[in-house]
């Protein structure tokens, strides 16, 4: 029976690939997945692989992420491991095109067994790492036919996935999950899931993202426009890939003077239309980063219209607000949370695991309104008992988070990072 449903896997992706082929011809990210993996064959071509390496299987820029510490650990250990890098969606694979530390970087092939069993024979790999969620039955079952130790890291499971679905064809997604060598899962509830449908290869170790989070944030240097801006500041809130209705939440209790709180924010997109806007919505004191005033300090709100500072411009902060959540979807809250600052944001925020677990633990809040915003931070600033212990909850949490990295360092490659 396993048999047939393969079959109709193998249907559904030629589907799939007809479909995509025809939205390449209209669609730009569709155009660049399908450009991408006639690509990964020429780059085949050229790689030497006449030296084992360890695959690294990323669905998209978040999976990477939580690939890169291992990635890291991997070459600090043995500069001259080979590692060849996977992507799926371009949106992962055009930003880290270029990472240094890969050997290879590129496209997944289209899954299928004359694929799967090409791809394998030109990157030779003796270890394989599949990362977060990504399950492609014929790579998965080359790998376990040529006995290549094969590993799921940050793994996080749900109720709701093919897995645990009755009869046959939760079967046949469970049968995927025991070509694993080993499943290093996010927390215990993915533990107690895998062992309701008698998966025992796994354990919790958390998330390797955390101990990425740890390393940047201990790693941040200084910005002098921004310390000079908050060195006579009683308050300061960063608000971290902020949106327009994010600054509907907060901006009006930023704009009211008697609150005496100073305001770092760095919009999502930066584009000068954008930051322009926004600053013509704050009636309060402001400059632009990239041009400020000789007194900055003099000044209530601080927009950050460039790119790449906001994990070292949060370590400013006494509080943060991270946008997203009036849209798709709240951004990175582990950054902050990494400083030990506590962690505001909107509604949209349920697929993300990190911010329930802030919220359970108390180092996170959501606000849908002004009046919430204003009430929560009122009382957070007013109450330092109640303050400090949200702050402690943050920064625990992200450290309690942390040693995923070696864990599987020691396990998988026998390298003791400690």
């Amino acid at each position: 029976m396993n048999k047939i449903i393969s079959a109709f896997y193998l249907l559904g992706l030629w589907v799939y690939g007809a479909i995509l082929r025809i939205a390449a011809l209209f669609h730009p990210k569709a155009k660049l997945l399908c450009n991408g993996r006639k690509e990964t064959w020429q780059k085949l071509k050229t790689y030497d692989n006449s030296k084992p390496c360890v695959w690294i299987h990323a669905a998209s820029l978040g999976e990477f992420e939580q690939g890169r510490p291992i990635i890291e650990a991997i070459k600090k250990h043995n500069p001259d491991k080979k590692v060849v890098l996977t992507f799926y969606s371009p949106s992962g694979y055009e930003v880290r095109k270029n990472y240094n530390l890969a050997n290879l970087i590129c496209y997944l092939p289209a899954d299928g067994p004359s694929n799967a069993s090409q791809f394998i024979d030109a990157i030779n790999p003796e270890k394989v790492i599949f990362v977060k969620y990504e399950f492609w039955h014929f790579f998965l079952a080359e790998t376990k036919k040529r006995n290549i130790p094969l590993y799921g890291i940050s793994m996080i499971f749900r109720e709701q996935q093919p897995f645990f679905a009755k009869g046959l064809y939760g079967g046949w997604f469970i049968d995927m999950l025991k070509k694993f060598t080993h499943i290093y899962v996010q927390d215990k509830k993915s533990a107690e899931l895998l062992d309701s449908i008698a998966i025992s290869n796994h354990s919790t170790v958390g998330d390797t993202r955390f101990d990425r989070v740890k390393k940047v944030v201990e790693s941040c240097g200084d910005v002098e426009i921004a310390q000079k801006f908050v060195s006579n500041a009683d308050f300061v809130m960063v608000a971290g890939s902020s949106w327009e209705p994010d600054e509907n939440v907060y901006m009006p209790y930023i704009n009211n003077s008697s609150n005496n709180i100073k305001l770092i924010v760095a919009t999502h997109e930066v584009h000068r239309e954008r930051v322009e806007k926004l600053k013509s919505t704050i009636s309060v004191k402001s400059f632009f980063f990239t041009n400020p005033p000789a007194d900055p300090e003099n000044y209530n709100v601080m927009i950050v219209d460039t790119i790449g500072l906001l994990t070292t411009i949060y370590k400013y902060g006494q509080i943060a607000y991270v946008g997203g959540g009036f849209g798709k979807g709240i951004h990175n809250t582990l950054e902050p949370a990494a400083y030990g600052m506590p962690v505001i944001f909107g509604p949209k925020h349920k697929k993300f695991k990190e911010a329930l677990d802030l919220i359970d633990c108390g180092g996170g809040f959501c606000v849908t309104t002004q009046e919430e915003f204003e009430k929560l931070i009122n009382s957070l600033r007013n109450d330092e008992t109640k303050f400090n212990a949200a702050r402690k909850a943050a920064g625990d949490y992200v450290a309690q988070m942390c040693g995923a990295t070696d864990v599987i360092m020691s396990e998988v490659f026998k390298i003791n990072q400690l």
